[in-house]
């Protein structure tokens, strides 16, 4: 009895030691997965960040994700308009299958999106700042949204314990909660996925007093295309309603005060005060800059014509966009530091992006939507230590299409198939050997609505852009982006370019094929506006 007891108590000991060690190597194994901070910007364009462009900002903090990891030059969007933007990042499918198409229709949340997967895969999740739909989303552990555009100053945020509003600036804050969360509500022994969404730099652009104060004296250069007349391009870039002159509104886009624009018997459409959300304090501290900005207009505009008061606009847009980004740039080095400081960057991807591009003035616009280059192209910088070398260009094919894959094989988890990406860890590995996209496919559905760009699908490679115009119009335009990198002139109907259309055209056909996308589907969407009242026949 005494040897069987014995025998016994070894063979529990041993079980309950393997049995332990299973468990630590489990939980080194989970430690191991490497977390995942995503940031994402609104209306950044490329343009408008130094490792992309270095004439109008210096972004120190974000150039350094690049140096210290990877920058892409042809990343683009599925569909250039915030919500379906967010949309595809989520669900890792194209407007038509998650069905967000445009801004106002609802988020089907039936749609099983990459946080919830890696929060099932035992990643802690979380997201703060703007997700621009919902009001609950799936698969966070805590998130503060910005309830629909959010506000830039004294916002209001949306949380599962209630809607409370938080006094300061917006890009502050949501840095702010973003680092309270890290420092303060990471479970350290478990990966994450933290999702930290700035509202800047969308429309109408506030700066914080910090950077108002000095942008607001700086001028920028002009881009060779900012007084364009669209010639040689089609009806669709002629009537969108985009222009700098034309369509930018002086009280909201260029802060010029309501009295100021009374007094000029100026007759235009205005929107609401965008400083209605300040305390007096911050009114007063605005009205420092901005009064002598005001009164010097009040006596220039008498005499401007339209180069002038478009050069005016210009530079107004630019002190305040570039003003806005400032604030992200300095606050996206917080999280960097912060992350370094601890420890956590050398077992952490950090990605930072944009919903989309955004025009700077190219060919006088604002705004984004069409597939053309500035609005179509987004930025897109991956730090990856241990996995990506340093300091590396990349140049393929690339969509916001592609996060949600990306991310779940970063975190080992299998991707769902229906979703319609390619994980970009192939060429953040270097293996460019399994990478075999030659063209990416682009889809706009917003049409008649805010800045009338109309419906158009088309297809990107390296070296050309061909774009279907199908709605109220039936055009098509092809563009060399290697010869024309402006899109100065549309070249369908070149003769030299017949071989490359019907090319194309076959490629395209293919593409619509492979996710899913056909006409019976645009012409239900249509008929979906028609429904609500918004297409009159």
């Amino acid at each position: 009895m005494k040897i069987l007891g014995f025998r016994a108590l070894v063979l529990l000991t041993f079980c309950l030691v393997f049995i332990q060690c299973k468990k630590e190597a489990a939980k080194e194994t989970q430690v191991q997965r490497p977390n995942i901070v995503f940031i994402m910007s609104d209306d950044h364009a490329y343009q408008a960040i130094s490792a992309y462009n270095k004439e109008l900002i210096e972004t120190p903090n974000i150039d350094r994700i690049a140096n210290e990891g990877m920058i892409f030059t042809n990343a683009s969007v599925t569909n250039s308009i915030c919500a379906p933007s967010r949309a595809v990042i989520l669900t890792g499918k194209h407007s038509h299958i998650n069905g967000k198409i445009d801004n106002l229709s609802p988020f089907d949340t039936t749609n099983v999106t990459f946080p919830q997967l890696l929060q099932k895969g035992g990643y802690q999740t979380a997201m703060f700042g703007k997700l621009h739909f919902g009001n609950a989303p799936k698969g966070f552990d805590e998130f503060k949204i910005l309830p629909g555009q959010g506000d830039y100053y004294n916002p209001k945020f949306i949380t599962q314990k209630g809607d409370t509003t938080i006094t300061g600036y917006v890009t502050d804050i949501i840095t702010d909660l973003t680092l309270d969360w890290l420092k303060n509500r990471r479970v350290k022994e478990k990966p994450f996925l933290l999702m930290y969404l700035h509202k800047a730099p969308h429309r109408s652009w506030l700066p914080a007093p910090r950077h108002y104060k000095s942008f607001t004296k700086k001028n920028f250069p002009v881009p060779a295309s900012l007084f364009d007349s669209y010639q040689n391009r089609g009806t669709a870039a002629k009537m969108a309603e985009m222009n700098i002159l034309d369509h930018m509104i002086l009280n909201y886009d260029n802060k010029v005060y309501s009295e100021i624009i009374d007094s000029l018997g100026i007759k235009e459409r205005r929107l609401f005060d965008p400083l209605d959300r300040m305390n007096p304090e911050q009114k007063s501290d605005w009205d420092a800059s901005y009064d002598p900005i005001n009164k010097e207009f009040a006596v220039s505009y008498p005499k401007m014509n339209d180069s002038t008061l478009m050069a005016w606009k210009y530079q107004r847009y630019m002190q305040d966009y570039l003003g806005t980004i400032a604030a992200v740039d300095e606050n996206v080095g917080r999280v960097l530091d912060y992350l370094e400081k601890e420890g956590l960057d050398k077992n952490t991807m950090v990605v930072y992006t944009s919903d989309q591009g955004f025009y700077l003035g190219e060919h006088g616009w604002f705004d984004k939507r069409f597939m053309y280059e500035e609005s179509f192209k987004t930025p897109l910088l991956i730090k990856w230590p241990n996995t990506i070398r340093p300091g590396i260009t990349e140049v393929e094919m690339v969509q916001n299409l592609d996060f949600a894959q990306t991310f779940l094989e970063v975190a080992g988890i299998s991707a769902p198939e229906d979703m319609q990406g390619k994980s970009l860890v192939p060429l953040l590995k270097n293996e460019k050997e399994t990478w075999d996209r030659e063209a990416v496919y682009y889809h706009y559905y917003e049409y008649p609505a805010e800045h009338a760009v109309k419906r158009h699908y088309g297809i990107a490679t390296k070296d050309f852009k061909l774009i279907h115009f199908y709605y109220d119009v039936d055009e098509w335009e092809l563009y060399d982006r290697k010869a024309d990198r402006q899109e100065m002139k549309n070249v369908y109907n070149d003769p030299s370019y017949k071989d490359i259309v019907e090319e194309l055209k076959s490629k395209l056909t293919s593409l619509r094929k492979k996710y899913k996308d056909s006409e019976e589907l645009s012409n239900r969407y249509i008929q979906v506006y028609k429904d609500k009242g918004w297409i009159v026949d």
